[in-house]
């Protein structure tokens, strides 16, 4: 069966590290099934998988992917909740493409109990954007920001999967939020969604009760400074630099929370579809490309030109 998987590592040319092919049938073990994938999505996790973060040379040649939609041994259609509990691991769990092969082939092998339901008002595409970034910003603003206790919203680098979907969720449950870029064409793109769009560091007009961060060192002492009183700073990476300096002065008297957070449980995944269907959001997809072109895929997300979520069609 065809897949996109990676041959070894490669930390400054990662996409050398990619290759397309042939690769062996998958062999479930008990309670796990086949999934035939009809989409995928692609993610940083998979340029970091490439450069041989959290995936060392014993477990290469290794598929590729997190996300997936697709069809079940009885027809069902489903998504795939891509968290794996793996006692191996000291999270207690990895993703697809860690330790077990990923997403990104013709069909899969997946723990009976991840598998979700796809709502008939949600397609492939749109279903398979939604297992790592989309859940990720949910678990950020709904369990680990308590969203819910506040109307303003930071949302700090947005262009990316996690920050734009932050930013769509956030708007969705009636939050008032704020997103930086240092690109204007996509400040013009956050506007659109209904967001204030400001340039990173710019002063805010209000004190938010909740920030999403991933971009890290440049971006931190500006999401601490724009924190009021007991807000929430929800931290998911750190693309920009791992590095931060932080206040501590600030921290203690404003009585900050500074949370770290990754993924979120199946049942968030199961309200986040949900709630995709009542309030009719589709997650913002940058660009689609058939699996044929999944090398094209890859690279454009390597550029950083990217607005949203970079999905591939594995019927083409």
């Amino acid at each position: 069966m065809r897949a996109a998987y990676a041959t070894a590592a490669d930390d400054d040319q990662p996409l050398r590290a990619l290759a397309v092919g042939e690769v062996p049938e998958p062999t479930p073990p008990d309670g796990w099934v086949t999934v035939e994938v009809r989409a995928a999505s692609l993610n940083h996790h998979d340029l970091w998988s490439l450069r041989g973060v959290g995936l060392p040379g014993d477990r290469l040649p290794m598929v590729l992917g997190c996300d997936a939609a697709g069809v079940d041994p009885d027809g069902n259609e489903v998504v795939v909740y891509p968290v794996v509990a793996d006692k191996a691991d000291p999270r207690g769990y990895s993703l697809f493409s860690e330790r077990h092969p990923g997403t990104l082939a013709e069909r899969m092998a997946v723990p009976r109990e991840n598998l979700i339901a796809k709502p008939a008002g949600l397609s492939f595409l749109d279903a398979a954007c939604l297992p790592t970034a989309w859940l990720t910003a949910y678990h950020m603003l709904t369990t680990r920001g308590r969203v819910d206790e506040g109307t303003a919203v930071l949302v700090q680098g947005a262009g990316g999967g996690v920050a734009t979907a932050a930013v769509a969720l956030a708007l969705a449950l009636g939050k008032r939020v704020y997103a930086t870029s240092r690109d204007p064409d996509k400040r013009a793109k956050i506007a659109e969604l209904g967001a204030v769009a400001v340039e990173p560091g710019m002063r805010l007009p209000e004190r938010v009760d909740v920030v999403i961060e991933s971009v890290g060192a440049p971006t931190f002492d500006h999401s601490m400074k724009c924190a009021a009183p007991g807000a929430r700073i929800v931290v998911c990476g750190a693309t920009g630099g791992h590095l931060a300096t932080v206040d501590l002065r600030r921290l203690f008297a404003m009585q900050l929370e500074l949370l770290g957070s990754t993924m979120g449980t199946r049942a968030e995944l199961v309200a986040l579809l949900d709630l995709c269907v009542a309030k009719e959001i589709r997650p913002l997809i940058d660009s689609t490309y058939g699996f044929t072109a999944v090398t094209d895929a890859f690279a454009h997300l390597a550029s950083g030109e990217v607005f949203g979520k970079v999905a591939v069609d594995l019927l083409h």
